[in-house]
């Protein structure tokens, strides 16, 4: 059996199963929705409201976050401070610091 074999038979759903199954062993696997996409997250840790929304906005953008968009959204500067880095912390963001903008891996298209 080849590896596209294998691959053929895996899909969202499987995946989300396996997931499931590792929730046993702690916080550290789950699936985090991004707006109409599903995220792996492998790192211990829980999102908040504040980063579950701020990778649904960068969900929009194919992976691209800037801090004006969460201004537009009427957050204070310490609360955008504040999520960012806890999302740059877990590895979820990088940081572009020429262009002043965040991006998320996992949502790259």
């Amino acid at each position: 059996v080849g590896a596209s074999d294998l691959s053929s038979g895996i899909n969202a759903e499987y995946g989300g199963r396996a997931i499931a199954k590792l929730s046993v062993l702690g916080d550290g696997f789950k699936i985090v929705k991004a707006g109409k996409q599903q995220l792996v997250q492998s790192v211990p840790g829980e999102l908040s409201m504040d980063h579950t929304t701020a990778l649904d906005v960068a969900s929009k953008y194919g992976g691209q976050l800037t801090i004006e968009e969460l201004e537009r959204m009427g957050w204070p500067e310490l609360r955008i401070k504040s999520t960012l880095d806890n999302l740059l912390d877990q590895s979820m963001l990088w940081v572009d610091e020429v262009n002043s903008t965040y991006w998320v891996p996992a949502l790259f298209k």
